[in-house]
């Protein structure tokens, strides 16, 4: 597995683990036994990314619905409740990440291995899956944001929906202001975190924020965990430890606790103290 997310289940639905898989298919499994209940097909690339609505987007059924990257060159959109894929959106090159809007939840991102990162209107995506696995309609893009000077590997958008962070093989992570009507004269990209590495093995290292959005952290070839301060960039921990890459870092949803992944094949879990 290359990504997984956690979906809350709408309507005592139970709770789910998406996956995204080399063998070019996402995976469904029930999060309490762990049975993989359901298997999309449709992209005929790698999947790389996975990612599903947030919970303020229950006007979409965020329980069920689910995005998909590939390197197919396509974004999928997914419906578990249908068969097939409900709409495509197609990308001239790789797709490596990929990240669900805030708000109501019809716009997406995207980005890949030409360091731009995309947002599309899945509100223009029209018809239905269709038996055969086909379905829906192609998006618009609506944006096209660049800044970033090499692949970007992981894209997370911030709890109010506001901004969206992204982590690059250029070695920094950035953060947008993809609000409707920006500040500061139109200027989209806003900071840009050092200090985080990428080595020659090219992984998709993830980016994540902190349940207030007051830290960003993300994976880094360094073995070593980064966490910055989101409002003025400086570098609050340095958490060594691992003894491989770290691939993935994530926040506790609603205490200072950090969790990481490494190559090292351990997972370590800490609380963050009132200082450094």
């Amino acid at each position: 597995m290359l990504d997984v997310k956690f979906s809350t289940g709408v309507g005592g639905g139970g709770d789910f683990v998406v996956s995204a898989s080399a063998d070019h298919t996402l995976g469904w499994s029930d999060a309490e036994s762990g049975v993989r209940i359901k298997r999309f097909l449709g992209h005929t690339g790698i999947v790389n990314a996975v990612d599903v609505p947030q919970s303020n987007t229950g006007s979409m059924g965020s329980g069920n619905l689910s995005m998909s990257g590939s390197d197919d060159r396509t974004v999928r959109l997914w419906d578990a409740r249908v068969r097939g894929n409900v709409g495509v959106l197609e990308h001239e090159f790789q797709v490596t990440a990929v990240a669900y809007g805030g708000g109501d939840g019809m716009v997406v991102y995207s980005a890949g291995i030409d360091n731009y990162l995309n947002a599309w209107d899945i509100r223009t995506i029209g018809g239905s899956s269709s038996s055969n696995g086909g379905g829906g309609g192609e998006g618009q893009m609506t944006m096209k944001m660049k800044g970033h000077t090499d692949t970007i590997t992981s894209l997370a958008i911030n709890p109010k929906g506001t901004h969206l962070l992204s982590n690059s093989m250029d070695g920094t992570m950035k953060t947008w202001d993809i609000r409707p009507f920006v500040e500061d004269g139109g200027k989209r990209q806003c900071k840009t975190f050092e200090g985080g590495t990428h080595n020659a093995e090219k992984g998709l290292l993830n980016c994540a924020w902190s349940w207030d959005g007051s830290m960003v952290t993300g994976g880094s070839a360094d073995k070593v965990v980064h966490i910055w301060d989101e409002l003025t960039s400086e570098e609050l921990y340095y958490l060594p430890g691992h003894t491989g890459c770290v691939n993935s870092v994530i926040f506790h949803p609603k205490e200072n606790v950090i969790a990481s992944a490494s190559s090292d094949k351990s997972i370590f879990v800490g609380e963050l103290s009132g200082s450094i």
